[in-house]
């Protein structure tokens, strides 16, 4: 039941409200499942429980074990397809199905949303929304053009979700820009702005070794790893990338000869490679927030990053940055950092301590501003209370 929190750090005239508990969709593809734990995590300290809702995959085991260790957190697993996949709508209407019951049995006082689509459902809880990213501006950002038309749909469903969000967050200014840009305006007071955030205990930096790292997956033209790629032979130091090479519909593309491709690799694996790593590049087309980013800078790694407004309004003097369609601009950054070791250290050093402004505490304790928000302005529905007397309308027990 939501409650009232003294403690609440709410806009002004919003009542100081707090979810008991809050149901949660995430999925199994890219960093929502991170973000999705670590605020799940820093919900559970301030006292809030959630009901993780999984679609899109099956959770690896490493996965499920960290969902347990969370206390008060329950997971729901589903295999149906996403909103952005090839074809998803049957899968998006079942799943829609399933999250309504979900939340008829669990009943929630907020929805926390990590897609769009199904913000659009009858809901009784207030809903919020979270843009991650989304097809339509990845289409142009990565090919400079507006998406074809066979994405018409998407981007009407996508509209519909947003419209019907009692609030919509997205991991930077730029993001939620770009929201406004492709389906429309989001309305006063509706769009807020709430960096992703990781634990900096699980990152630290050990003794830097002569290598440039590199983490994404090898078939997102985003990730614009090619340039890396272009540049790998010319540089004194190897590079280095983790990732996968088959995207989600089974089509691949491997690393060149160029870099060295570790293929993918777990969390303990990718930290301790970011722990030794001096550099870090990541020349992205498009990155929204950039996950992988914020854990090399906690490891202390020197940041070279693509030159887009989102990477600039979260690192500031903290990176390196070059156009992305610029081979010569990485391999200048890059060749630089590689020989000058106090510019090196000075940046990584300047890296990890911008990094940790990003924390799961101050990331829970937005969200908690913006629940109280969305509950103060939309409190859940009743439930419909029969006569004792008098069997359910709807065949279903009522309270």
């Amino acid at each position: 039941m939501a409650r009232a929190d003294a403690g609440s750090t709410g806009s002004p005239g919003a009542a100081a409200l707090r979810p008991g508990r809050v149901l949660m969709t995430a999925d199994t593809q890219g960093g929502v499942w991170t973000v999705a734990l670590e605020l799940a995590g820093a919900l559970s300290r301030a006292g809030v429980a959630t009901v993780l809702a999984i679609m899109g995959g099956p959770l690896s085991p490493a996965a499920r074990a960290a969902a347990a260790a969370i206390p008060g957190l329950e997971l729901v697993e589903s295999a149906y397809r996403l909103e952005w996949m090839d074809d998803p709508w049957d899968d998006v209407a079942a799943a829609g199905d399933w999250l309504l019951d979900l939340e008829e049995r669990v009943r929630p006082d907020l929805v926390h949303l990590n897609g769009y689509c199904h913000a659009a459902l009858p809901f009784r809880a207030p809903r919020v929304v979270v843009a991650h990213s989304c097809v339509l501006s990845w289409w142009r950002a990565v090919h400079r053009r507006p998406a074809p038309v066979r994405y018409e749909r998407y981007r009407a469903r996508v509209a519909e979700g947003l419209r019907a969000a009692d609030a919509v967050v997205a991991p930077s200014a730029a993001m939620l820009s770009a929201l406004a840009g492709e389906y429309g305006a989001l309305g006063l007071g509706r769009g807020h702005v709430i960096p992703h955030a990781r634990d900096r205990r699980r990152f630290a930096p050990a003794p830097k070794e002569p290598f440039v790292f590199a983490a994404g997956r090898l078939w997102d033209e985003a990730k614009n790893l090619a340039a890396l790629e272009k540049v790998a032979p010319h540089l004194a130091w190897p590079v280095l990338v983790a990732g996968s090479d088959v995207a989600a519909g089974g089509v691949g593309r491997r690393a060149g000869e160029s870099l060295c491709s570790l293929g993918w690799v777990d969390e303990p694996e990718l930290t301790w490679w970011m722990s030794r790593a001096a550099i870090y590049a990541s020349p992205a087309r498009y990155a929204p927030f950039g996950m992988a980013t914020l854990e090399a800078a906690l490891s202390g790694c020197a940041l070279v990053v693509g030159d887009l407004p989102s990477l600039r309004e979260i690192w500031r003097d903290a990176a390196v940055y070059v156009p992305a369609d610029d081979p010569r601009a990485l391999h200048a950054a890059l060749d630089h950092l590689i020989r000058d070791v106090a510019r090196r250290e000075a940046l990584g050093a300047l890296a990890r301590r911008r990094a940790v402004r990003f924390s799961p505490r101050a990331m829970a304790r937005r969200y908690l501003d913006v629940y109280a928000l969305a509950l103060a302005a939309r409190p859940p529905a009743p439930r419909r209370v029969c006569p004792p007397s008098s069997p359910s309308p709807c065949g279903t027990p009522c309270e």
